[in-house]
């Protein structure tokens, strides 16, 4: 019995190799993804600390991988002690969620000995999210932007109308509010692709218009940009 538990604490030298490797293999890969995520970062939700996480969730997968081994009983222990976790962390882009599951497969594949596997499937997705990110994958063909344009009575609604057809397409009115001396009209359109600076120019002619007293050009998003 004392023999049997000798032999159950120590662990071969090659045991540890492949550990060590796997781990560093992990460390490295974490911290290549996360690189990846910093050049291909667009939008104002960037914290550092995820960062941090990407870099740390490949090896600690990894080792985990080892302590199952196969083992069916240690890993239904291991899913049951997983299901007392909370993330109290919302994920905020979707995007996120997508490094985070390339770092955990790549603490997948270090921690079973796929180490090649690992680094090419690796190299793979970086190449295709770099080019999506370089290309703007995902960019709409079609600026849409929302015009508020608010004045007085005197101001003159065709000449309004006028000014906007020359700069965009599509104009529609989406509200007309009238109260007491004030008057305020939302458009939805898009600009025209022969303009420069189209934005610029339509706010410069609409203020020159007699009775405009404010305007306002909005972007409508649903999220952040990536």
């Amino acid at each position: 019995m004392f023999l049997e538990a000798v032999r159950a604490f120590f662990v071969a030298p090659e045991q540890i190799i492949n550990l060590v490797i796997s781990l560093f293999l992990g460390i490295l890969l974490g911290i290549g993804i996360a690189y990846v995520y910093k050049y291909t970062h667009r939008g104002m939700n960037y914290e550092r600390s995820f960062l941090t996480t990407i870099v740390l969730i490949s090896p600690i997968v990894t080792m985990v991988m080892y302590f199952i081994q196969g083992d069916l009983v240690v890993s239904l222990g291991l899913v049951g002690s997983l299901s007392i976790i909370r993330f109290r962390t919302p994920i905020k882009d979707t995007r996120d969620m997508v490094f985070l599951f390339w770092s955990i497969a790549v603490g997948l594949g270090a921690g079973t000995g796929n180490w090649t596997i690992t680094i090419v499937a690796s190299i793979i997705v970086a190449v295709v999210i770099t080019y999506l990110f370089m290309i703007k994958y995902g960019t709409p063909l079609h600026a849409e932007f929302v015009l508020v344009v608010s004045g007085n009575l005197e101001g003159q609604s065709e000449e309004l109308e006028q000014v906007i057809k020359k700069f965009a397409e599509n104009a529609q009115v989406r509200s007309h509010d009238v109260k007491d001396q004030y008057w305020e009209v939302i458009f939805e359109l898009k600009f025209l692709k022969n303009q420069a600076n189209p934005s610029e120019d339509l706010l410069s002619q609409l203020k020159k218009i007699d009775g405009v007293e404010k305007v306002s050009l909005l972007a409508p998003q649903l999220a952040l940009p990536m």
